[in-house]
């Protein structure tokens, strides 16, 4: 995801976008019949069932947007990029308040709107009903989906194309039915029905003009506010973001002038349908240090939930990806296709660990493996004789630059491997047993110099910090060679379970105890 400057300002109304022509079915869902769905028995079901009932809105039409904007899942009251909340996205920006709208509607407290599942899709169907009425929507006409079309648009608090996209989804999912999981296990179904909505109230004017660099992907230029024209430094990159958010809201984020960020590509996860929104030739501000050597895509989803990497969603960024690096002669490779976390200066996560690497690179046709400089995994597993693969040579090439002959960095763990393993081991008091696990790792990792680190430091030496860091305690220390908040609380926790003093500063005592092994 790109970083914004701008902490305040989130982006508004993120939700999923389609045209109803789109003919793909959802992929996280099933074809549905045009049999009614069962009495609902589940507490999604009874909450979207109450809250039709209550605002009058089609209970259908309510688990459409739901789904659109969250897969169902209201992510335990964590916010979006766009500071939404839950399953109906209810947001706290300065340009969407439907969080507050939905608390003043409903009597809810807003902290319960954020965290509470059933009060949350309670808040979503006033917010529609509150949008009906000020359309002047009668008894009648909320019995008609389709006359929902213009509130389901304003309920994204978009405009222009991204609205229409945005209204387009839903009428789309109600058109060709959902039978959808929610992160607890619960099924909610939409039958499948015909629907011609009314799109009169709703500016649809160039949602189908086409990109002027990818033939394949729409065109809905960001504000020129928030990229910068030209470039300074060859095109060498591809860098790879989640937007902890949707589609849609990515795209109206990037036309909303205060945002300050961008990003060339959006890919949508349930057909994979991309939007540009920067030109290749323009630097969009995505990636801090990369910006003006990088193209910028973005996935839609959320880091911590796998479902929205769909494999319509990879192949379609992986063609897209190919694409750019024969145009611009971009190496295939992990060095030159990245992720945000990877970029220098960045303290982002995506894509995660959720983000299949190696299926990626191998729909790209490239080469898989680890970035840059071979040396850096989300977690290091224990190599041993018999051993093979990336981690192996990794042990080699730490090995040999250590002195310790392991032979050839060739990914097979032999005699000479092992016998270099079992001598560093003695050299630093360790277990002699020629396996390489998580202390042989750590000290390994961290070998070198031990210059004092603290926040704000950047450099190789963090980098050896990091990854040192990930093997010792067993959970990804992102390895970016920025000293950030999140390196500095992962200090502070091997400090405190190592029985150092706790600091969160690196010094003589942290760097002797990582290259101990401890």
């Amino acid at each position: 995801m790109p970083r914004s400057p701008v902490v305040a300002r989130t982006r508004a109304g993120a939700s999923v976008l389609a045209a109803l022509t789109v003919t793909a079915l959802v992929a996280t869902g099933q074809p549905a019949t045009a049999a009614p769905a069962p009495p609902a028995a589940e507490p999604l079901n009874r909450a979207f069932d109450r809250a039709a009932r209550e605002y009058g809105v089609p209970r259908d039409l309510l688990a459409a947007v739901g789904y659109g904007e969250s897969r169902l899942d209201g992510h335990a009251g964590k916010p979006s990029q766009a500071n939404g909340y839950g399953v109906m996205h209810l947001a706290s920006n300065p340009d969407n308040r439907s969080l507050e709208k939905a608390a003043a509607l409903t009597g809810e407290p807003a902290d319960r709107l954020r965290r509470d599942t059933a009060a949350n899709i309670l808040g979503g169907a006033a917010v529609l009903r509150d949008h009906a009425d000020r359309l002047g929507l009668d008894r009648t006409e909320r019995r008609d989906v389709n006359a929902w079309y213009p509130a389901v648009a304003r309920y994204s608090e978009a405009e222009g194309p991204a609205a229409a996209l945005y209204a387009d989804t839903v009428f789309t999912f109600l058109a060709q039915g959902l039978t959808a999981t929610s992160p607890g296990g619960e099924t909610v179904r939409v039958p499948s029905r015909p629907v011609a909505p009314d799109k009169d109230e709703v500016s649809a004017a160039g949602v189908y003009a086409q990109s002027p660099d990818y033939p394949s992907a729409l065109w809905v230029p960001a504000s020129s506010q928030n990229y910068a024209t030209g470039r300074t430094a060859t095109i060498n990159k591809v860098v790879v973001h989640v937007t902890q958010g949707s589609y849609a809201g990515s795209i109206s984020w990037f036309q909303n002038p205060a945002s300050q960020v961008s990003a060339h590509y959006v890919i949508r996860s349930s057909d994979g349908e991309i939007t540009q929104t920067v030109r290749d030739a323009n630097t969009a501000w995505h990636a801090r240090s990369a910006n003006s050597s990088s193209i910028g895509l973005e996935h839609e989803g959320w880091v911590d939930n796998p479902a929205w990497f769909t494999d319509a969603m990879y192949r379609s960024s992986a063609a897209l990806t190919s694409h750019l690096a024969a145009r611009y002669s971009i190496p295939k490779n992990r060095t030159h296709i990245v992720g945000h976390s990877e970029v220098p200066g960045n303290d982002h996560t995506d894509p995660g660990v959720h983000w299949d690497w190696n299926y990626y690179m191998q729909l790209v046709g490239g080469s898989p493996g680890t970035p840059g400089d071979s040396l850096t995994f989300p977690s290091y597993a224990v190599q041993q004789s018999g051993s093979s693969g990336p981690q192996v040579k990794a042990v080699q090439q730490l090995l040999n630059a250590q002195g310790y002959a392991a032979g050839s960095a060739d990914g097979i763990f032999g005699p000479a491997t092992k016998s270099a393993t079992q001598a560093f081991q003695r050299a630093r008091s360790l277990t002699a047993d020629g396996a390489v696990g998580p202390k042989t790792w750590t000290a390994l990792l961290s070998a070198g110099t031990t210059p004092a680190l603290a926040r704000g430091s950047s450099g190789d030496a963090v980098k050896r910090l990091q990854r040192s860091l990930t093997a010792a305690l067993g959970t990804t220390v992102n390895a970016d060679g920025s000293f950030g908040p999140t390196t500095e609380t992962a200090v502070r926790t091997y400090q405190s379970s190592r029985g150092l003093s706790v600091d969160g500063k690196v010094g003589p005592a942290t760097w002797g105890a990582l290259q101990a092994g401890r």
